[in-house]
């Protein structure tokens, strides 16, 4: 009788351990919006919070500092009649990009610390102006004020909300920071200059690329109703320059366009419509979509031939998005696979995606420009690639070993009883 009770025991602990390793063990570290809906006088905050799709931006991240301001000091921002962009702009400064509880404050190294901001993340502070100063001062203060402001305190530190120690740490401050470069509008979307911005940001040899192609006119055209760019960084651009200057002049356009989305997506949006994608260059019979993925905390883009990661977010100012990518992308209809690919899941694509405005490509140059010989150097043109989904992968080793387990403990079960 002993030996089946400690039989029986040690199967449903097996059971229970297997249950739990089979259990999805990912859940959201901090979530802004319930934090702060447990504090009424922070209402308006909260609210404007979720009103300019900072929320999600904010749940996302590791080690930041919410520096909340209480309804009235949410009166006085609003009074000045800013545009959402605006208001998005000026709250995103007081996001602080460090970890900053009440007992941090009062410890600060030589008494200041420079903190950047998510206004400076997003690519649009100008300077210094996305970065805010710490100061402890006499009597237990502590006061905050935008690098902008010349050293001028602004605000206090009023208490403590919540803190989730070195995750994320919510405060109140008195007042909000005040921002000229924050408050001021965002510019008109034909007041971007598509270039100029990843030129200045770590893109140049994309852009320049981009600038001497008729691409470039389809990315402006579509620039108003919203456009979202994916630039590969400049070293992952030079190396590819030999396989481009090997693409026709068709084959040129397509690859640029292939680099874009016609429609405007945050970082977050992209982490939550995970799916098939398509791009400028999605043209009827011509596919030319990628996959968005995430990969922990970031986000990948995904073709037959290539897996590219977002590295960074160089602009993000509806209706404009451009994010750096650490690799060119490479579509099936340009560029052969060397080896058959995973097959990867292939949801519908996006329903809200609208059909890019298109320029039509370059007269295409005679029959030998076409041939064999103008494929990417080591790559082989791929027209007749097939564009079908791929099913989704089932891990059965991991499945095996759990129903053998199982068995095991069913077998061990049945001999002692």
């Amino acid at each position: 009788m002993q030996l089946r009770l400690t039989a029986a025991a040690s199967a449903a602990v097996v059971i229970l351990s297997l249950s739990l390793f089979l259990l999805p063990s990912t859940v959201d570290a901090h979530n802004i919006t319930r934090i702060l809906a447990k504090y009424p006088e922070l209402s308006t905050f909260n609210h404007y919070l979720t009103v300019t799709q900072l929320a999600p931006e904010i749940n996302r991240r590791e080690t930041i500092t919410v520096c909340a301001v209480d309804n009235a000091g949410m009166g006085d921002l609003l009074a000045k009649r800013l545009t959402i962009g605006g208001i998005r702009n000026v709250l995103s400064l007081h996001v602080l990009l460090d970890y900053f509880d009440a007992k941090k404050l009062h410890q600060i190294t030589d008494g200041t610390a420079l903190a950047a901001t998510m206004f400076q993340a997003t690519g649009s502070a100008p300077g210094s102006s996305g970065f805010v100063n710490i100061t402890e001062l006499k009597g237990g203060k502590v006061g905050f004020s935008p690098e902008e402001n010349g050293g001028v305190i602004s605000a206090y530190f009023v208490k403590s909300i919540e803190a989730i120690p070195y995750n994320i740490s919510v405060i109140q401050i008195s007042t909000i920071l005040p921002s000229p470069e924050a408050e001021a509008p965002a510019p008109e979307p034909s007041q971007m200059n598509l270039t100029a911005l990843m030129s200045a940001r770590g893109c140049k040899v994309f852009a320049e690329t981009l600038l001497a192609n008729p691409a470039e006119q389809t990315y402006e055209s579509n620039l108003e109703s919203g456009l979202t760019v994916f630039c590969p960084g400049d070293d992952a651009m030079k190396s590819f320059i030999p396989k481009f200057k090997n693409l026709t002049a068709a084959g040129k356009q397509s690859l640029l366009e292939y680099h874009a989305t016609p429609i405007y997506q945050t970082l977050s949006g992209l982490r939550s419509n995970n799916g098939l994608t398509n791009t400028l260059a999605t043209d009827g019979a011509e596919k030319y979509d990628f996959t968005v993925q995430n990969d922990g905390t970031g986000v990948t883009i995904k073709t037959k031939i290539v897996t590219a990661k977002i590295v960074k977010t160089l602009v993000d100012v509806n209706p404009l998005a451009i994010y750096q990518l650490d690799k060119v992308l490479m579509p099936p209809e340009l560029f052969k696979a060397a080896v058959s690919p995973t097959p990867a899941p292939a949801p519908a694509p996006e329903a809200n995606a609208k059909p890019p405005k298109k320029h039509k490509s370059p007269p295409a140059p005679d029959a030998p420009s076409d041939s064999p010989a103008d494929a990417p150097d080591g790559d082989v043109a791929d027209q007749t690639a097939n564009g079908g989904g791929g099913a989704a992968r089932f891990t059965g080793g991991r499945f095996g070993a759990v129903i053998l387990s199982l068995g095991f403990v069913f077998l061990q079960l049945h001999v002692f009883m």
